[in-house]
């Protein structure tokens, strides 16, 4: 606190009056403030001087000096202990003064958080509301699952209940979830109180799959078919998804778990066998499983794939969904099937069950890739009911590079009405010619039912605009929360705040010999151009064993590790990176470049010079939005012309990153366009 000297001589000594005195020079005492604690304070001590003329002759009497410099010296000492006094009282009063300014800045700080989370709970309110309609929804549809196979309603009956529940004048609000715990009859007494006969809305899909978000998560199937669900369910269509019931599932986290007491029958070497069938809702998405009882060894196994007998195994679930389908009256628009694995969905559904009252439903075939076909014996097909001498043949299911054994993934080419390639990257020219391992002929006389779809990722947790994990919220119009994000991603890491050093995240899903090498050659590279590296492994051990390998030979202040996946580190890294370091703009598995769009970091591949972007790239007519995008922008970037275009272009970048991040990846966007443009084709056959 600054203090004037001027202070010192408010009150001078008093002097005699006279108009003849002529006085001299007096030194006045050295004056020294004292702190709280009594030390002494250089800062407060002063000398001066009262100058007084003085006459040679004239001398002032000491009889009267005397006295009046003795109370000129009480006085001081006086006024000095008022002045301490009142110096410590200036100070307890502004220390007062900040901690009250701190506690204002706190309550407003607390203020400004319980109204963010009101904003939140409200916003969480809204949402839920809606997902409990859905989940209600999904729940009295699994319930006439249950009255058929019990006897109580046939199919005719269950088949009007369900477009009275899914027709858009029906108000499920009409039942509460109170009505969920009555019995079956009571429930379906509730029921028949609907208005038959209005007009379904949207499209009925089945999913026969052996993935799953979040229940069961083993590649890319899992997230899409989770994904395109939400988004055909946010549209106002009815997903379903039928899976086998895994030893490994831990079904009571599942919403509205259900045990239906009826077992169905599917037929399998020849006999009927019983199943258990289970039900309940995730993400508000309708789940059935489906339990065998005499080949329970099944799914009772740590792996899902990868055994001898995977063959058996999903003809035997395949069968079963098909069989559960027909004996509970569902007749959904579509069977939407899944790789090799429920492939033969196609031929037992057109050699079997489309005469059991299934005849306006057509099938779907996902192919996430056709590494894996399913190659088998042809007697094998005998097991769930179909004719290996109808169906080995060159135009049906026998193998093209090796006739005397059967590709389910061709038959299931073959006996599908569509076929939907899942890649962001390539188009249908180079899937078919490049990418389809020995199916080449096959794709190509089945080429105008095939379509390419991107993959997309889940926005409702993935937006830096309502980001939990985020410090700071922010969007394409008003980046300052990524400047935000910048600063706490460094502090939380320990790297130096430069504003002019360019961040670089690093978050891969695996990493080869090759990739370990490329990753090594661009960071010391890119080391000596004010850049800093963050490196986050993935939920893939082995991804993470190759990063604490490659953290011992990348050491320095610039470069960070955080060897174990961290999902709120892992939204910090995408916010405050400039540019997030791509394994390959093909990234089914995390899909890292469709986030970092997001997110305003600039997708770069560690290898600059992949030509089959550039050949995607040449063929722009066939590409995604997705490929436009990355080969107008990024495509074609290497790190090292990433950073020189940051530094000498900065505007240009700009527009880059915010026309980026307009643009929408997620399952809303191209991904449930094409998949809806594909079921109303199927529909008109």
């Amino acid at each position: 606190m600054e203090i004037s000297m001027k202070a010192a001589i408010l009150f001078p000594p008093p002097f005699p009056k006279s108009n003849t005195a002529h006085w001299k020079p007096v030194k006045a005492p050295s004056l020294r403030f004292l702190r709280r604690n009594g030390e002494g304070n250089a800062l407060f001590r002063a000398h001066s001087k009262l100058e007084v003329e003085s006459d040679d002759n004239a001398e002032m009497p000491q009889e009267k000096f005397g006295p009046s410099n003795f109370e000129s010296e009480v006085k001081h000492n006086h006024i000095w202990q008022l002045f301490k006094e009142a110096q410590r009282n200036i100070l307890y009063l502004n220390n007062q003064r900040l901690l009250a300014v701190e506690e204002l800045k706190k309550a407003n700080q607390e203020k400004q958080l319980l109204l963010d989370r009101i904003e939140q709970l409200e916003a969480e309110k809204q949402a839920g509301f809606g997902k409990d309609k859905q989940s209600l929804c999904c729940e009295l549809l699994l319930r006439i699952d249950s009255m058929v196979l019990t006897g109580m309603i046939n199919t005719a009956e269950s088949s009007n209940l369900r477009k009275a529940i899914m027709s858009s004048k029906s108000s499920v609000a009409d039942i509460s979830f109170d009505n969920l715990q009555k019995s079956d009859a009571e429930l379906l007494s509730e029921l028949r109180n609907f208005s038959y006969g209005s007009k379904k809305s949207g499209f009925h899909i089945i999913h026969i799959c052996t993935e799953m978000a979040p229940v069961i998560e083993v590649g890319s199937l899992a997230s899409y078919v989770t994904g395109l669900s939400c988004a055909l369910l946010k549209a106002g269509h009815l997903p379903e998804v039928i899976l086998p019931k895994y030893a490994s599932l831990n079904l009571n986290e599942i919403q509205g778990l259900r045990e239906i007491e009826a077992e169905f029958y599917s037929y399998f070497e020849g006999q009927l066998h019983g199943n258990k069938i289970w039900t309940g809702v995730v993400n508000g998405i309708g789940v059935t499983f489906i339990q065998p009882l005499y080949y329970s060894s099944f799914f009772n196994r740590e792996k899902v794939y990868g055994y001898s007998d995977d063959f058996e195994r999903f003809a035997y679930f395949s069968r079963a969904s098909l069989d559960y389908i027909t004996k509970s009256g569902k007749q959904p628009d579509v069977l939407h099937t899944h790789n090799w694995e429920t492939a033969i969905v196609g031929p037992l559904f057109w050699d079997i069950f489309a005469k059991q009252g299934l005849g306006g439903t057509r099938i779907l075939l996902t192919c996430h890739g056709f590494e894996s076909q399913g190659l088998e014996q042809p007697e094998k097909l005998v097991l769930c009911g179909l004719d290996p001498g109808r169906l080995h043949r060159p135009d049906r299911l026998q193998d093209n590079s090796k006739p005397h054994i059967i590709n389910i993934l061709k038959g299931g080419v073959v006996y599908s009405n569509k076929v939907a390639v899942v890649s962001s990257m390539n188009s249908k020219g180079r899937i078919i010619h490049s990418l389809s391992h020995g199916l080449e002929s096959t794709l190509s006389i089945h080429s105008d039912k095939l379509l390419v779809t991107p993959y997309g990722f889940d926005d409702s947790t993935w937006d830096p605009s309502k980001d939990r994990f985020l410090p700071k919220n922010y969007n394409k119009d008003d980046l300052k929360g990524k400047a935000v994000c910048k600063v706490a991603l460094r502090e939380r890491l320990g790297l130096s705040e430069n504003s002019s050093t360019i961040l670089v995240g690093c978050i891969f899903s695996e990493m080869s010999d090759s990739d370990a090498d490329k990753l090594k050659a661009v960071v010391w590279n890119a080391t000596g151009n004010s850049v800093q590296f963050i490196f986050m492994g993935s939920k893939i051990p082995s991804a993470n064993r190759s990063l604490e390998s490659l953290q011992k030979e990348l050491q320095g202040e610039n470069v960070r590790f955080i060897n174990k996946y961290d999902e709120a580190v892992s939204h910090l890294i995408f916010a405050g990176s400039d540019i997030i370091l791509c394994q390959s703009f093909h990234d089914p598995l995390l899909q890292v470049p469709l986030k970092a769009l997001k997110y305003g970091a600039a997708p770069v591949a560690l290898a600059s010079n992949d030509n089959r972007f550039r050949s995607v790239a040449d063929h722009e007519q066939e590409a995604t939005k997705f490929t436009q995008l990355i080969s107008s922008t990024f495509g074609n970037m290497s790190l090292s012309e990433a950073l020189n275009e940051i530094n000498n272009n900065p505007s240009k970048w700009r527009r880059s990153i915010i026309n980026s991040m307009a643009m929408d990846f997620s399952w809303n966007a191209e991904c449930y366009d094409i998949h809806v443009s594909a079921y109303t084709a199927l529909k008109s056959l």
